[in-house]
């Protein structure tokens, strides 16, 4: 099924889950992000289980440090 990642659209397996799809674009590096489907926020603690559809909208968002 297709999906869209930050404005990318990507081919991913019909049972993927938000966990899943978040951990393989950023190779396994998920501290300090938010993930909003389909313009919703989805907690932490239900991404492993948040089964995505076609053509959902992911967005990704990693904070940085700075100042």
């Amino acid at each position: 099924m297709k999906i869209t990642i930050n404005q990318q659209t990507f081919e991913v397996a019909e049972s993927a889950t938000l966990q899943a799809i978040i951990s393989d674009k950023l190779d396994g590096n998920t501290k300090g992000i938010a993930v909003a489907v389909n313009d919703t926020v989805i907690a932490k603690a239900v991404q492993n289980s948040y089964l995505l559809q076609p053509n959902d909208s992911i967005i990704i968002i990693q904070a940085t440090q700075g100042g």
